[in-house]
């Protein structure tokens, strides 16, 4: 690719260049270099969210679909600012951006896309979108005329190869919050609406996954895989969860079982023998098969949880509403473990999805005193130093929203005797998941 057009443009920008002139002068030459000529390119996209409009649009034509005529089914969207607007992570006017950002992509006619950018020739940061969850596929990072081109050639790449997969962990540093049940039945629920979906028992201790569905873990697959660092995979390592409730309808997802090696081996030995970054590397080949990719993780901040938070894009993490400690748990996952594997992986992710209660029956009086114990965690979060952290968007990511609740029900617990997911056996359970995939992953 010839950089030199973009490179001049960025170096002939005047340091306090408006957005208009960032637009003229530097944005119309990154779309050109990431692939999207004038007649795949429209300004001021119409989202369908009242009168809000994208700077830009993009998406490659095809022979009887011209994107700038038809200005349908968007690919990617790009939000610009003038170079005066601080796009620094920390400030307040990133924050602001990539809100705004996220609320394109998500907007009536936006759909479709499948990456955002915010830019403002100072700062670039590319966002992925899968389904409703968005997620950073690199850190925002500044550019410079000598950085440019690596930055530029590492975002089209990502955009002209799109993995398949978003990659879940479900994890709280607290245990007996359901993070297990939570994986099997949402896996089931995704898989009823033919979502390709695997899960992944990385808690050997308690192994809890692999037998919730009546399967033996296995004496040495996943940890040889891990260990060796293998590019193929190990004959037996997936195994597929097969039931058929009804003649001639049935349904199916994966699991990786969990694994007898690696149970016996202590933590030393463990971190000597393989990186926290393996179990992400070793998952690569696999987004491009599967639509999904569960993990079920212990609950302490030790190799196996820190691995399955490392592996993900996103993290979601149950609490109960009745225990302070869940919460204080939840807490301590989006303040200091995220940021530690952010730190590690230096790509911006994972990123935290907002909190919900999971299978508690919740009375008026009990909600109350949660949001009470809420808003005093809140408080504290803004008063953190060195450094404060809004903790809001976790806990009620929309305006006078309320915390995503997964009701107590009888057969979600019992259904773990029967080896089947609840969601698969009775209907209430399965419109209970449906909800939760809605709320976080469904579009």
């Amino acid at each position: 690719m010839d950089f030199s057009k973009i490179q001049q443009a960025l170096i002939s920008l005047p340091d306090n260049a408006p957005e208009p002139i960032v637009c003229h002068v530097f944005i119309s030459e990154l779309l050109k270099i990431l692939g999207f000529d004038v007649m795949e390119t429209v300004p001021e996209f119409t989202t369908g969210n009242g009168g809000n409009t994208a700077d830009y649009a993009v998406r490659k034509n095809s022979e009887n679909d011209i994107f700038i005529n038809t200005k349908s089914n968007p690919y990617l969207l790009l939000e610009a600012k003038g170079r005066t607007i601080n796009l620094n992570p920390n400030s307040a006017s990133y924050k602001t951006t990539v809100n705004q950002l996220k609320n394109y992509l998500l907007a009536p006619n936006c759909k479709s896309a499948r990456w955002g950018i915010i830019c403002n020739a100072n700062y670039i940061q590319l966002f992925r979108k899968h389904g409703k969850a968005i997620h950073p596929a690199f850190p925002c990072l500044e550019i410079t005329p000598d950085n440019l081109d690596k930055i530029v050639s590492a975002i089209k790449q990502k955009i002209d190869e799109p993995q398949k997969a978003l990659t879940v962990a479900v994890y709280n540093n607290k245990g007996g919050v359901g993070k297990t049940t939570t994986t099997i039945n949402l896996a089931a629920t995704l898989a009823l609406l033919g979502k390709r979906t695997l899960i992944v028992d990385f808690d050997p201790n308690q192994q809890d996954l692999t037998n919730s569905l009546g399967l033996k873990p296995k004496e040495d697959t996943l940890y040889s895989w891990l260990v060796n660092k293998n590019s193929e995979l190990p004959d037996g390592l997936i195994n597929s969860c097969k039931f058929s409730l009804k003649p001639s309808i049935s349904w199916q997802f994966d699991i990786i079982t969990s694994d007898e090696k690696l149970q016996h081996l202590q933590e030393e030995r463990l971190r000597e023998m393989i990186s926290p970054l393996r179990l992400r590397q070793a998952l690569e080949p696999l987004k491009l098969q599967y639509d999904y990719i569960l993990i079920d993780s212990p609950p302490n901040w030790r190799f196996f949880s820190k691995s399955a938070v490392c592996a993900a894009d996103v993290v979601l993490i149950p609490t109960k509403h009745n225990s302070i400690f869940s919460l204080e748990n939840a807490v301590t996952v989006i303040k200091r473990f995220i940021p530690e594997i952010q730190k590690d992986r230096k790509d911006g992710g994972p990123i935290a999805l907002p909190i919900f209660f999971n299978g508690e029956s919740i009375t008026v009086a009990a909600r109350n005193t949660a949001k009470e114990a809420i808003d005093q965690i809140i408080e504290q979060g803004k008063k953190d130093r060195p450094l404060p952290i809004d903790l809001t968007p976790y806990f009620y990511p929309r305006s006078n929203h309320p915390i995503f609740e997964l009701p107590s029900y009888a057969n979600i617990a019992g259904a773990a005797f029967t080896r089947v997911p609840a969601a698969y056996k009775n209907k209430i359970a399965y419109e209970h998941y449906l909800a939760l995939a809605k709320e976080y992953f469904l579009q």
